[in-house]
């Protein structure tokens, strides 16, 4: 594999400099030619001065976090990474290659999760190249690479895990955004490592049933909260009918037989359960 080493580029300022007064000195040059009739240092200052004129061209820009990947009529001789005005040989071929934070954000897929209900899944992937050697001559086109293979990745991320955990301690797409979002970073990392990107985080961004079975689900959520909530207010119920009938007995209010206590506790857990406010029905006479 081929990896980035820095190369060291002389200062564009300096050579500015010394282009200028060594383009100057061959106009002179060919100017005292011409007047002392001397076609010696006429033909010597043309030739200088068309060097210099290519010399010219060694000038390029190197903007910040951007670098420029040097290559010498095909070979890789290195990476200019300072920025500023620099100059190097004229017959370089230089390629720039971003280096900024950079945002992908993948098409909306419909995969099978682990359980085979279609979803559609959707992740934002934040990269970087940190190897521009790897990037330009590891892989064709590496912003193309970085798509594609983090799509499949999050494909492969998604069969990989339920939409919603059905047992205790299983992770799922829903429930566990944290450890599924190092996962997803962790393999697209390792099908970027190549192509010298480094991933900095990877999230699912867009979740959610497919459309043919989503009122299935939903009714399914409904229910299972519905069941989860009953659950709640039935274990509060029991809570309250219990210590109601302790503090009556404690303080010794009513001495209730256990037929009593039955339709007692029977009346407060149609009263704390039902779903509609009870209307009680007040006895005026005796107890009994």
């Amino acid at each position: 594999m081929i990896q980035e080493r820095q190369l060291s580029i002389a200062s564009g300022y300096l050579m500015l400099l010394v282009l200028f007064l060594a383009q100057v000195a061959t106009i002179v040059g060919i100017i005292y030619g011409a007047r002392t009739y001397s076609p010696a240092i006429i033909i010597t200052s043309a030739i200088l001065a068309v060097l210099v004129l290519i010399l010219w061209f060694g000038f390029f820009m190197v903007h910040p976090n951007e670098a420029k990947v040097i290559q010498l009529f095909g070979s890789y001789k290195g990476t200019a990474r300072d920025p500023g005005l620099r100059w190097a040989n004229p017959f370089f071929a230089k390629q720039a290659v971003s280096v900024r934070v950079r945002n992908f954000e993948s098409g909306t897929l419909k995969v099978n999760e682990a359980t085979g209900s279609p979803i559609e899944i959707a992740a934002v992937v934040v990269w970087k190249v940190v190897d521009t050697a790897e990037a330009v001559f590891e892989v064709d086109n590496f912003e193309e690479f970085v798509s594609i293979q983090s799509e499949a990745a999050l494909r492969n991320l998604a069969t990989s895990y339920p939409y919603e955990s059905h047992e205790e301690n299983q992770f799922s797409l829903r429930t566990h955004s944290g450890q599924i979002a190092e996962s997803l970073k962790k393999e697209i990392q390792d099908r970027l490592d190549k192509a010298g990107v480094e991933v900095i985080e990877a999230r699912i961004s867009h979740l959610a049933y497919a459309p043919e079975i989503a009122n299935a689900m939903l009714r399914r959520q409904q229910a299972n909260a519905i069941i989860a909530a009953r659950q709640k207010i039935v274990e509060g119920a029991v809570g309250m009918v219990d210590m109601a009938l302790a503090e009556l007995s404690r303080q010794e209010i009513v001495h209730l037989d256990e037929e009593r206590k039955a339709a007692m506790v029977s009346n407060l857990l149609v009263v704390l359960c039902s779903e509609d406010n009870a209307q009680p029905v007040l006895n005026t006479g005796s107890l009994y």
